[in-house]
């Protein structure tokens, strides 16, 4: 009998239950009973029985359980865990309308963004998004490229603002704006203080760099160099994009070679920074909204998306 089929008849007869599914998917985000037990505040013997109970009202084996080692998903299990994550997602959004009255959007939404794009956008969005649906509890959280994917999958988050490289499995987005990487100089280093507003990779190269050391960011600049067939001289290494211009506004002859560009063109103790262009241009990279491919947005997010449109039309 067909997997769907399968769940049509567990449902039917009543032996499936939203309690079976999210302790299901509890241990399958986790890896171990124990660790969805604790999430659930539930007995491991408790999430056990469920699993169990779903096992057969399916008639199919979900997991390979082993005590030292936690769990392992079978093929069907697998199938089983997306399709239970959309019931459960879809019951917790059939709350949130009926609580709305079907003209208000109320419940939570949590928007992931890269570190270094969060000062810019996330403070006016909120703003905006708060004042359009003030019963939605917005939440954020910023962080690493790969941190906001590995969110997006798990879960934890509805929604990121990062930049797309390219590489992706499983995601979608649509792109709000683009950027391109320039470099930055404190203001006696001779590359700023010479006449024009370009310097090349050849003349960067054997100067002393300060690697902002985030993903995509250190893929990004590395990139521009080996393309050149260059390799430029790492002389610090930092993962906040603060400490990088600081570190380059104090040095007469450090520079950066970074993707934001802060309105501020001072440092945190209010040393001038410079910015020269790149030539030949680095690529491009586009600053994007992305999702989980298996997700469909809520109207929440469907909102939070309308803003960004409206901030950023396409072009």
């Amino acid at each position: 009998m067909p997997i769907d089929d399968t769940i049509g008849a567990g449902v039917a007869r009543g032996e499936l239950t939203f309690r079976q599914l999210s302790h299901f998917v509890a241990a399958a985000e986790v890896g171990t009973i124990s660790g969805a037990a604790d999430r659930l505040r539930f007995s491991p013997s408790a999430i056990s029985a469920s699993i169990t109970e779903l096992e057969r009202a399916l008639g199919v084996e979900l997991c390979i359980r082993r005590r030292a080692q936690g769990i392992t998903l079978t093929s069907t299990g697998r199938l089983v865990l997306t399709r239970a994550k959309r019931l459960l997602s879809d019951v917790a959004e059939l709350g949130w309308a009926v609580r709305g009255d079907g003209h208000e959007l109320v419940g939570p939404l949590v928007v992931g963004c890269f570190v270094t794009l969060a000062p810019a956008l996330l403070p006016r969005l909120l703003e905006e998004y708060e004042n359009l649906h003030p019963r939605v509890t917005i939440d954020f959280v910023v962080g690493a490229q790969d941190e906001l994917l590995h969110a997006l999958h798990s879960g934890a988050i509805d929604v990121a603002l990062m930049y797309d490289l390219g590489g992706w499995a499983a995601i979608n987005r649509f792109a709000l704006f683009e950027a391109r990487g320039y470099a930055l100089f404190g203001e006696k280093h001779p590359l700023a203080i010479r006449d024009g507003d370009t310097v090349t990779l050849e003349e960067l190269a054997p100067e002393p760099l300060v690697l902002f050391d985030q993903t995509p960011s250190t893929r990004y600049a590395m990139s521009m160099f080996e393309a050149r067939g260059l390799t430029p001289h790492v002389r610090h290494t930092t993962h906040a994009f603060e400490l990088t211009r600081s570190i380059v506004a104090r040095s007469d002859s450090a520079y950066a070679v970074l993707v934001q560009r802060p309105p501020n063109k001072k440092s945190y103790e209010g040393l001038p920074v410079i910015e020269k262009e790149i030539i030949p241009p680095p690529p491009a990279v586009s600053v994007v909204l992305a999702w989980a491919g298996e997700v469909e947005l809520s109207a929440r997010a469907r909102a939070l998306a309308d803003i960004l449109h409206s901030d950023y039309p396409a072009r």
